[in-house]
């Protein structure tokens, strides 16, 4: 059997609604249960992909054991046989689940309570924080941005006991990560899980957009209030218990919290319900404040007293202590709670504010509803959380409308700008720096470190005790306030994780892997020094011309040579090649041509970004799939856009630098519906549509399956996505024998190739001529020649796509072809993918499962290593990148070593220059060193929806 090479991975249509009817019913709420679908959930388990080889015992595993559903249909022969149920989107395999909600039973005698800071986003400044209400036997969570999963995976918080999700604003901000969590939640354990949310009348929107991708026959519990629902929803009254919640909603009343929610809307020249209350409100401008309120704390039981009225210890000292009316065992008399227990304490009082702007900011002090919880009133608050921007926090009259709190901690859990120095996946920084160090040409440094802190806010905002005499904190991750028991009242730093440098990290690095510094000067040499002492790959020089030398091949021969002798000098179990066969191994490497289109080529040509790696849903070392193809002055391409892309493109460029990566986007082009695939898209077309609102430009060209159209069309009733959708159907090129055999002549959009994957026919082209004529313009401003979309077999709809760029000519009229890179999406080995490829500069295959999990990656529709790599090697491409790696493994691939000389693995935020192509194969064979110490199975991961890969 050949050797193996281990390699370590980083893984991780509603109509607007009047302002006066959101408004009028302020004191109705209405709860609705919204259908939606369900999932296949196999469960997930067992070694394999970036863990050791599994032994092949001989057996092939049962349908049971692999997943494979009972009538399932598969076809075709070993190398590309795929489940096609699944591609026609009628796999069974989750028939009849309905995801009730779990009942638990409350103790408001003896429980924990604390609010926590869970800091999602406050390291890049692209999400709103979330904040946790803990109980012993229930779990409340305030707003759900785009990275809430991973966060959660990060820090060991199980998402599996959360009752409740409450927004604050109903927009990608707070709600970006809702799609996927939901998706998650459905497919833990064997019955999957449902979850209550909550939030005002702009809820519909999002659920209107989630429908169209989240399965049918979920049950997804939402409530939507401050809205009459006069059509088929259930409509219940608030509960309004005394003349204080007289103006608020009551959401939750049980044994341990009430919660009630206030409006806060803006009021400014262009929204003013007092002069003229026909005005629109637009959706997501709606804020909330919630106001968390624990019973009182009983006084101390007396069972001196208990005794005197003839009681004796049992379970009726318990009913006393709940408010329950006992009969004396001894005596003709009845026991109340007063007469056996101390004076009671006011329950403890937290609220949760989101002033988004200062349009918000006159409402909020004029609530009518908040003025039994300032000082004069009698109530006592607490802990005030305040998720409103810095921007709005520091204003003096927002200041002083604090001070009308009393004693109360407020912590300011806004968009802070310290906090960008501080990484909030602390496992993803810690492997992104190693690689850094190891490599910083194809990993760059992150864009929160200090040191490369350039494009951040240039100021921070804090309120001192001078302007504000009430006690006041910035949020840090994980900081807590202790409600329950009243002896811990007050904050908690102790779970704060430790601050992480770079600097610690690479120190870290070098003390438990010494020999990693001579790793790293030997990858050094393949960009820095020839034998004549030049530079080969200037990295930052713009406009540099770079070409192959005979010496880098050479220099990379004796690196291997070298190191291959000190491994097998200090290997005790290692059996050393025999001399012609190790001769041959490179002998194969120095004969690949390099293809004419990277000879001269500048590094100001083309990268690759790889955004997020793994499958499914985020882990917390690696997101999901989304690659960004920088093309420097000609704009920049997202292929794919999962949750977290815009996080991820901050952590990359910084938040500055993001912002201008998100500018000068030229089109997002999404494979298939898939929620690990397209739900980050919402956040990153919103924050481009504010960035350009003060500027003349076009609407960014999304093209997508037909599905993902009905998801924007219905979201963009929510915010103004400023985008403009074209079909993938009509960006097909049609197979070289249609095309011949209908006389059809091969263009760019010519329809005609039958898709793999989808029953119907595509849809006519004439209806997006505009568009397509505008693509092919923002085409040719890129440098682009082509792109054609390639339908694959993954899923209803699910494509491949293919970019070829113009011809490059230099300054003597001499002309280069240009590159070709083609992106496989999700899929089966695919012959229409594997003709497109055809002599590709680049291949991204995805390469979801190891290659002992053949069947598992059939029923699913995904390909293991050695499919993918076959596909590559099959259409004679350059080089082929491996990604969407399950996150069953978070770790450790496995690649047969003849398999390496044209394959690399993917890692988050992996930034490949066009010019580095030729040096992959020789670079990450290095990086084994890094991770030679880690051990199998680190981690355990919550079981993970499958149905959503």
């Amino acid at each position: 059997m050949p050797p193996t090479l281990r390699f370590l991975v980083a893984s991780p249509s509603l109509s607007r609604t009047p302002l006066s009817r959101l408004l009028s019913s302020s004191r109705s709420i209405s709860a609705a249960s919204v259908p939606t679908c369900a999932f296949n959930r196999t469960r997930r388990g067992g070694g394999g992909f970036f863990t050791q080889r599994r032994e092949k015992s001989g057996a092939s595993p049962t349908k049971e054991e692999s997943g494979i559903e009972e009538g399932t249909k598969m076809e075709g022969n070993d190398q590309f046989a795929f489940n096609k149920g699944r591609a026609e989107g009628n796999d069974k395999s989750s028939k009849g689940k309905t995801f009730e909600l779990k009942a638990r039973k409350l103790n408001p005698v003896s429980t924990t309570c604390y609010v926590q800071i869970m800091g999602t986003g406050m390291d890049t400044q692209d999400t709103s924080p979330s904040i946790l209400l803990f109980f012993d036997k229930q779990r409340f969570i305030f707003n759900a941005g785009e990275g809430l999963q991973r966060y959660c995976s990060e820090h060991k918080i199980k998402l599996s006991k959360i009752d409740h999700i409450f927004l604050t604003r109903v927009c990608s901000e707070t709600a970006g990560g809702l799609p996927g969590l939901v998706l998650t939640l459905a497919g833990i354990g064997e019955e999957g899980m449902s979850v209550n949310i909550w939030g005002p009348s702009d809820l519909d929107f999002l659920l209107g957009a989630m429908r169209s991708f989240i399965p049918r026959r979920s049950m997804l519990h939402a409530h939507s209030f401050g809205l009459d629902q006069s059509n088929d929803a259930t409509s219940s009254s608030p509960s309004e218990k005394d003349g204080s919640s007289a103006n608020a909603i009551v959401l939750i009343d049980d044994e341990v919290v009430r919660i009630s929610a206030m409006f806060v809307r803006p009021n400014n020249q262009k929204i003013s319900l007092d002069s003229n209350p026909g005005e629109f409100l637009r959706p997501g401008d709606l804020a909330v404040v919630y106001v968390c309120e624990l019973p009182e704390v009983k006084g101390k039981f007396d069972p001196v007293k208990a005794a005197s009225l003839g009681l004796r210890p049992g379970p009726k000292y318990r009913d006393l202590q709940l408010g329950k009316s006992v009969k004396s065992d001894s005596l003709d008399i009845m026991v109340n709670p007063s007469d056996v227990l101390g004076p009671s304490v006011p329950g403890p009082i937290v609220l949760i504010v989101d002033c988004p702007t200062v349009y918000h900011t006159h409402h909020l002090f004029s609530l009518s509803s908040l003025n039994c919880y300032y000082k004069e009133s009698g109530k006592v608050v607490n802990c005030i959380i305040h998720l409103g921007p810095a921007v709005v926090t520091s204003n003096a009259e927002y200041k002083q409308w604090m001070r009308r709190f009393g004693e109360a901690q407020h912590i300011m859990a806004g968009h802070e700008i310290k906090n960008m120095e501080i990484p909030i996946l602390q496992a993803s920084a810690r492997v992104s720096s190693r690689l850094n160090y190891l490599c910083p040409q194809i990993f760059p440094v992150s864009g929160f470190w200090p040191n490369s802190y350039v494009n951040a806010i240039p100021y921070e905002v804090k309120i001192t005790d001078q302007d504000a005499p009430c006690e006041v904190v910035s949020a840090e991750n994980l900081l807590k306030f202790h409600l329950r028991p009243i002896s811990h009242l007050g904050l908690d730093r102790s779970a704060i994780p430790n601050k992480l440098t770079r600097e610690h990290i690479i120190n870290e690095l070098l003390s438990e892997i010494p020999e990693i510094e001579e790793v790293s000067r030997q990858i050094s040499l393949l960009w820095q020094e020839s034998p004549n002492g030049k530079m080969m790959l200037p990295p930052v020089e713009k406009n540099a011309s770079v070409t192959e030398e005979s010496w880098l091949k050479q220099c990379s021969l004796a690196n291997e040579v070298s190191m291959e002798k000190r491994r097998l000098e200090t290997s005790e179990d290692a059996s050393p090649p025999t001399e012609g066969g190790l001769r041959k191994r490179f002998r194969d490497y120095l004969d690949t041509p390099i293809p004419p289109c990277l000879k001269n080529v500048t590094r100001e040509e083309m990268e690759l970004v790889f955004l997020g790696t793994g499958s499914s849903q985020p882990s917390k070392y690696r997101n999901v799939s989304s690659i960004y193809i920088n093309l420097f002055d000609k704009g920049s391409v997202l292929l794919d856009c999962g949750e977290g892309t815009l996080g991820q493109l901050k952590r990359r460029f910084g938040v500055k630098g993001a912002d201008e990566a998100v500018k000068k986007l030229t089109f997002i082009w999404v494979s298939h519906i898939h929620a690990d695939h397209h739900t980050g898209l919402a956040r990153v077309l919103a924050l481009r549509s504010h960035l350009l609102s003060d500027v003349t430009h076009e609407p960014l060209l999304v093209i997508g399956p037909r599905p993902l159209e009905r998801f924007l069309n219905a979201y963009a009733g929510l915010e103004d996505l400023d985008m403009q959708f074209i079909d993938c159907r009509h960006t097909m090129r049609p197979m070289a024998e249609a095309a011949s055999a209908s006389g059809i002549t091969s263009s760019l959009f010519a329809p005609g190739s039958q898709m793999e994957s989808f029953k119907r026919k595509p849809g006519n082209p004439n209806e997006a001529l505009d568009a397509l004529d505008r693509l092919k313009k923002v085409l040719s401003d890129a440098g682009l020649e082509s792109l054609y979309s390639v339908p694959v077999r993954h899923c209803p709809e699910a494509f491949g796509v293919v970019l070829e760029a113009k011809d490059r000519v230099n300054r003597i009229a001499k002309v280069s072809p240009g590159w070709k890179v083609v992106y496989s999406g999700d899929t089966r080995p695919c012959p229409a993918l594997i003709e497109a490829a055809k002599d590709a500069t680049i291949l991204i295959h995805e390469a979801t499962f190891e290659d002992s999990m053949t069947e598992e990656a059939i029923t699913k529709n995904h390909s293991t290593t050695k499919e993918a790599i076959g596909v590559g090697v099959s259409a004679g491409v350059y080089r082929i990148i491996l990604t969407h790696f399950s996150q069953r493994y978070p770790k450790i691939p496995v690649v047969e070593e003849v398999d390496i000389d044209k394959t690399c693995i993917a890692f988050d935020l992996m930034s490949v220059n066009l010019a580095d192509f030729p040096a992959l194969p020789k670079v990450l064979p290095h990086l084994k060193h890094l991770f030679k110490s880690e051990m199998v199975g680190d981690e355990e991961l919550d079981e993970v929806q499958e149905s959503v890969v």
